[in-house]
């Protein structure tokens, strides 16, 4: 009886373990998963708060919300998504604002003997079994790479090539596994260490498809709105501008502009 009153008292007595920091739970299109894991790392030194990273194609994290899913923020590859969700009332009023506008390239591995210079066309090359894009149902990627194709008139005659990616962060895994000897991908993936040490890419004419422009979006239904207030600002600032231009996405001056 004496050991378990001495038992109680102990664990009575002792120092409580601090409660865990807060964390933001992000969505973020696939084409941020290198620049938001440098920009997640900077926010959680700088700020001592956790970011909860989770990466996928704009249009199931769409429908992910619509059923309730508990993200605190979505970055979306494609303005609409957000939009769309903020007339169904599911956004913190005044929060959507565009970040950055993406670009597509082609990409191939470094010893590939395809060539590049020859733009879209290259696509034709009788060595081109295999080619990866985005899926065009849900991902803006694939929908941009549709478009640039139908522009160059090529749509038809390489549909039979085409291999799918979930999303674009799948579609440059798919040419880095030889299961696809070319990729139509983001130029933020071609940037980052992984492709750009093994591959080399060339971009894809900016008139070729509708313009890439990313917003992202505080959620209604988050509890840590201060929080994902705080990390939106964060993207705002002018050294996570600059991380954002590195990998190559185009930013206002303002860092961010807001969406009216």
């Amino acid at each position: 009886m004496t050991i378990l009153l001495s038992a109680l008292l102990a664990a009575l007595l002792a120092p409580s373990a601090p409660p865990p920091p807060p964390q933001v739970t992000v969505a973020a299109a696939a084409d941020l998963t290198f620049a938001f894991r440098e920009v997640a790392a900077q926010f959680e030194k700088e700020t001592g708060d956790r970011v909860n990273l989770t990466f996928g194609s704009s249009g199931s994290f769409f429908e992910q919300i619509e059923n309730g899913a508990p993200y605190d923020l979505f970055f979306s590859a494609d303005r609409n998504y957000p939009k769309k969700l903020e007339t169904a009332g599911w956004v913190e009023p005044g929060s959507l604002y565009t970040y950055a506008t993406g670009k597509l390239v082609l990409w191939v591995p470094g010893d590939s003997q395809l060539d590049l210079g020859q733009g879209l066309r290259v696509l034709l090359d009788p060595r081109v079994r295999k080619i990866a894009i985005a899926n065009p149902e849900h991902a803006p990627y694939g929908m941009a790479a549709m478009a640039a194709l139908r522009r160059a008139g090529l749509d038809g005659k390489i549909r039979a090539k085409l291999v799918l990616g979930e999303n674009i962060s799948q579609t440059a895994q798919f040419v880095l596994s030889r299961n696809a000897e070319i990729g139509i991908l983001a130029l933020s993936l071609a940037l980052a260490p992984t492709l750009k040490e093994q591959g080399r890419y060339v971009e894809v004419p900016a008139s070729s498809y509708t313009a890439l422009e990313q917003a992202g979006v505080i959620l209604k239904g988050s509890n840590h709105k201060d929080l994902a207030r705080r990390f939106m600002e964060f993207l705002r600032k002018p050294e996570t501008v600059d991380l954002m231009r590195r990998y190559g996405f185009t930013v206002p001056p303002a860092s961010g502009t807001r969406t009216p």
